[in-house]
Order: structure tokens, then sequence, then C-alpha cells
């Protein structure tokens, strides 16, 4: 199943007895296969523009259109069980197994449930954990780097054409990031699957994204490819959020090279 494209028309949304709009005024069109970060500090939009896709942020202004489609116009329900969702924190439940946890969309879809196993099996697989060593285990039994596999499988077990991703690897060492990111990356590139992740940390997005869009409070500073980002920063702001250490200042040169 091919990506979806995403457009979003002048969205804004804002949260009662703010002093600002959360997000004002966004455009942005994400093409089918994208893989897109949002890159800001806390509090600049990244989240809540990510999940009014999903519509669990309502949109106060605008509209967002899946192929072409107003979201508004399509059953909720439906809607969120084709889009994958991982966060930090994984929401895993406890009180279910591993392959219970991967199987929820599934089983909410209303696959048999040898369609199930074998789904969960293989993206297990895929995240690279062993389905026969992990399937029966308990959330409290995983490390943090398994849990977060774990959560990316399930987001990805009923063939999403859009995959939403807040922070998923924020709270795992440098070294468990690094490869969960190039497995990511891996398997969404393999099924094309629209991706948006939300991220602070802009090595993750120089790394994983096609586009970055930089925010900055609830509106986009730039977007561009990595190589246009970090070549011509569209403010001092961007250039300040791209700042020079060493593997940036590395990729600036190749970029104002290129």
């Amino acid at each position: 199943m091919s990506g979806v494209s995403i457009e979003f028309e002048r969205i804004s949304a804002e949260y009662p007895g703010a002093q600002r709009r959360a997000i004002e005024n966004i455009d942005l069109h994400v093409e089918p296969g994208a893989f897109i970060t949002l890159v800001g500090p806390s509090g600049c939009g990244k989240s809540t523009l990510l999940r009014t896709i999903n519509r669990l942020v309502p949109i106060s202004g605008g509209r967002i259109l899946f192929d072409g489609t107003d979201s508004t116009t399509l059953d909720a329900v439906t809607m969120r069980r084709s889009i994958g969702y991982a966060i930090q924190a994984t929401g895993l439940f406890s009180h279910l197994d591993v392959a219970h946890n991967v199987g929820v969309v599934p089983s909410l879809l209303g696959w048999d449930r040898e369609r199930i196993r074998a789904r969960v099996d293989e993206v297990l697989t895929l995240v690279r954990l062993d389905p026969v060593r992990y399937r029966n285990r308990r959330p409290s039994e995983l490390s943090g780097g398994e849990a977060q596999r774990v959560g990316v499988a399930r987001a990805l077990a009923g063939y999403p054409r859009a995959l939403l991703m807040d922070e998923p690897f924020g709270a795992l060492d440098a070294i468990v990031r690094r490869a969960l990111q190039r497995e990511l990356l891996e398997i969404v590139r393999s099924a094309g699957t629209t991706t948006i992740l939300v991220t602070h940390d802009v090595n993750e997005s120089l790394h994983l994204a096609d586009r970055i869009v930089v925010m900055r409070e609830g509106r986009i500073e730039q977007t561009g490819t990595p190589l246009d980002i970090l070549a011509h920063p569209a403010s001092p702001y961007v250039a300040d959020l791209f700042a020079d250490d060493e593997a940036i200042a590395q990729l600036r040169a190749r970029a104002r090279g290129a």
C-alpha cells in the first residue's frame, strides 16, 4: 500500500486560555511516501501540528486533505486506524503481552487470528525482535529500546499509509537511538509509508528527513531538504538552531560545495 499525500491549508489550532494560537496559518504539502521531520524548540507547535493530522487536536481554521479529501469528512475512528502513531512513552498496554499490543489495530480492523499472528511476527522481525523470544513478554520485561521497538511495530502493524511519530527515540541512549533510526528509515522507505516525525534533535532531523520543516512560535520558519537548510538558512533563528557542532559543520561544508 502506497503512502498518502497530506495537505495542510492555512491550519490553525489553539488551546483554551492560551495567550496565542499553538499553530497559525500553516501551509504545507507532504508528498506520498515522503519522510518529513518537524523540528524546533519546545512550545513551537510541532507536536500540535502532528496531532491535528489524526484529529487528536481539533483545528480552529483551515483544513487537512488526505489524497485531496477533507479529513473532517472521514470517520475519525476509521481514519485513525489507517494511521500509525508512535510516541516517546510508547503507550504500551501493561496488561497485554507484546503480541497483543502489536496486534491491537489489526484486531480492531477485524483480521482473523492467523493473519494477526503472522503480521505480528512480521513486524517484530522488521524491528529486529525475535518473535519467539518476545511475543509473550509483558512491557515490564522489556528494556527501553525494546519497548520502543514494540511501539514502532504496533504503529506499523495495520499497514498504515501514514506514520506519525512524536519524539519516538528521545529517551534512548545514542547507540540504540541510531540503530532504531536506521531500521525505521529502511522500513518506511521499503513500504512507501508517508512519515512525519517530531524531534528537537537537529542531527536526527538531518539524518532521517527528505524534507525538514523548521517551526517557530506556531509558524513555519523554513522548509527544505537537509542540504538546503544547512546551506541556505532562511533566518538567524534557523542558522542558530542548526548550530555548528562538528558533524553539522561537515554537512554544511558539503552542502555549500554542492
